[in-house]
């Protein structure tokens, strides 16, 4: 199983340059940053690094074909792409909640990462494109630039009708925040998807995205993993079945006020929600521990490789220099 790394997408190009050097000599695969609204644009974020690397592979995560058009991805993408030769890739999803920020309805999602994925790699073939899909038109379009390998397309997907969609038209998947029971679940289900279509993994990839918080002070480990959970998709039912009773699954989904609250206070408190559960989410939905005790992490992470998975994206928060040297010294040579 190949380790990821995610980076804050606020930081400067030359802090995202210099993290992502260090990444790739400590030996991890790749660096993702995220597409977000209050943050620095990812694919100029990444130039940086594509230009000053020469292994690890980079892109942002997760782009949607609602606030961007998906020729001006493709476009993006594909100088990414050729500034770093051959080594870009990017996570397509349907939208998030940030869209709410932008008025924008994220409608038919399946539909629009579909048609968008399918555009991108027409753009990347060179080839003149004539696409007239349902919701996407491109008319004549033919990049005559290209000169290098076209870069890996995923799909951000973690339930049925994303997961049968990606294997039809991506090269790979990512899931976000799953424990290993759903994760092992959805990649039955994406196995029979890819099955009808003559494909099959590892030639598929497969990666899930999940929170790193492992630090020297266990507790402030715990703190901070609280602290995030509001974007740790744990409004998902079927998900906190996996580990929580059917009470507290109840609790939390009607805590979802008291978890954004929180959220905006930068507190690891949430109202009305006891300590119990919250560690629980911790737990199940992100990595944390500290590296005086680094069997837990590891055994999470094993689990994960078990479940079928052929990667892991670690999203870093506090330090990232030290979380990507100790993921290079000992997760890395530990998951070999």
């Amino acid at each position: 199983m190949h380790i990821d790394v995610i980076l804050d997408a606020r930081a400067k190009p030359q802090e995202l340059a210099e993290l992502g050097r260090l990444a790739e000599r400590f030996g991890v695969h790749g660096v993702w940053v995220s597409s977000l609204l209050d943050a620095r644009d990812p694919f100029a974020s990444l130039g940086l690094l594509a230009q000053t690397s020469s292994r690890i592979r980079l892109g942002p995560i997760a782009v949607n074909p609602f606030d961007t058009h998906p020729v001006k991805i493709a476009s993006a993408l594909l100088t990414l792409n050729e500034m770093a030769g051959g080594r870009a890739q990017i996570v397509i999803g349907g939208g998030g909640e940030a869209l709410q920020s932008l008025g924008i309805r994220p409608d038919r999602r399946v539909r629009a990462v579909r048609e968008c994925v399918e555009i991108l790699r027409a753009a990347a073939s060179g080839q003149r494109v004539t696409y007239a899909g349902e919701l996407y038109r491109v008319s004549g379009l033919q990049l005559r630039w290209l000169e290098v390998a076209a870069p890996r397309i995923f799909v951000g997907a973690s339930q049925q009708q994303m997961l049968r969609m990606a294997a039809g038209c991506a090269d790979g998947i990512m899931m976000s925040d799953m424990p290993p029971g759903p994760a092992s679940a959805a990649l039955g289900a994406l196995d029979a998807a890819l099955e009808q279509g003559g494909r099959q993994r590892p030639d598929f990839h497969t990666t899930v995205f999940t929170a790193w918080h492992v630090y020297p002070d266990r507790q402030q480990a715990l703190r901070e993993g609280r602290r995030w959970l509001l974007l740790r998709g744990i409004f998902r039912p079927w998900l906190l079945a996996e580990f929580l009773a059917t009470e507290d699954v109840a609790l939390v989904m009607r805590s979802q006020a008291a978890f954004a609250a929180a959220f905006a206070a930068g507190s690891h408190v949430v109202d009305g929600v006891p300590d119990r559960i919250l560690d629980a989410l911790v737990a199940n939905v992100t990595i944390s521990g500290s590296p005086d005790d680094l069997e837990p992490v590891l055994a999470k992470l094993r689990h994960l490789k078990a479940a079928g998975l052929g990667g892991i994206a670690l999203r870093l928060y506090t330090d990232p220099a030290a979380s990507i040297r100790l993921i290079g010294e000992r997760i890395i040579p530990a998951l070999l």
